[in-house]
């Protein structure tokens, strides 16, 4: 597929600036939300080879590269996810890149960079990572899972109920990891991982590939109403769909 093809140059990229970054390559775009120009270049690679793959086609892209102009059939792309990671010299952080037409996504692409994992999915109800078929955990039991999530970074108005939440899954389950790129999250979702993955204040390229992929290798994806604004609502629960309703149930006592 040409657009794994294009991820693999963008992550050797990616791979090759690891260590080059200086304080001049770095910009602040709000609070703890940082930008390189290695998230720039990135991007700009991305875009480039997009439209010779699809040239129809729209962009919804974290750093502007080329603006939205096709509702009927659009890519929405973050270059760097984990820009905050590959600042402080962290694995791990990853490329995103999803087609979408209205508000359906037609396929996902997420390469995490420091693994070289390349997963993606593109319809019928198939997942894959370097290639390889995967699926979701078949754990049944929140209790035995291991769950992602992402902590606020600008948006602390659910502090309060967010870190409750937190406490209540440290006591059970198996455990909470935080890692600092939700496609990665949720790519992990889809391989099996992690049982689950949530987190609010996200935008639309943070979770429109992963989210496919996980519905794809057949888990569920919801926002915390159990409805199907994930992409552009700004709260978002993956799982492996056995976990998914105590989940829920569980997350919707605090987040009233």
């Amino acid at each position: 597929m040409k657009v794994v093809d294009l991820t693999h140059k963008v992550a050797q990229f990616l791979q090759d600036a690891k260590g080059k970054l200086s304080n001049e390559m770095i910009a602040s775009k709000g609070k703890n939300d940082l930008v390189t120009y290695f998230d720039k270049t990135s991007e700009k690679m991305i875009v480039d080879g997009l439209s010779e793959i699809l040239p129809s086609a729209g962009f919804m892209a974290e750093e502007n590269t080329k603006v939205y102009n096709n509702e009927d059939l659009f890519w929405i792309i973050d270059p760097l996810d984990g820009t905050t990671n590959f600042i402080h010299g962290l694995p791990c952080f990853s490329i995103s890149i999803a087609l979408a037409s209205k508000d359906r996504v037609l396929l996902g692409v997420v390469h995490e960079v420091n693994l070289n994992e390349c997963f993606y999915a593109f319809g019928g109800g198939q997942a894959f990572l370097n290639g390889k078929v995967i699926s979701v955990s078949k754990n049944d039991k929140l209790s035995d899972s291991l769950i992602a999530t992402g902590f606020p970074y600008n948006d602390f108005s659910k502090k309060e109920v967010y870190l409750a939440f937190l406490g209540h899954l440290f006591e059970n389950t198996h455990g909470v990891r935080r890692i600092g790129s939700a496609a990665t999250d949720l790519a992990y979702v889809a391989c099996g991982r992690f049982e689950a993955f949530y987190e609010y204040g996200l935008k639309p390229w943070d979770v429109a590939a992963g989210a496919f992929i996980v519905s794809e290798a057949g888990g569920k994806v919801t926002d915390f109403n159990l409805g199907e604004n994930y992409v552009f609502g700004k709260e978002i629960i993956a799982s492996n769909h056995l976990v998914h309703s105590d989940f829920q149930v569980a997350l919707a006592s605090y987040f009233k």
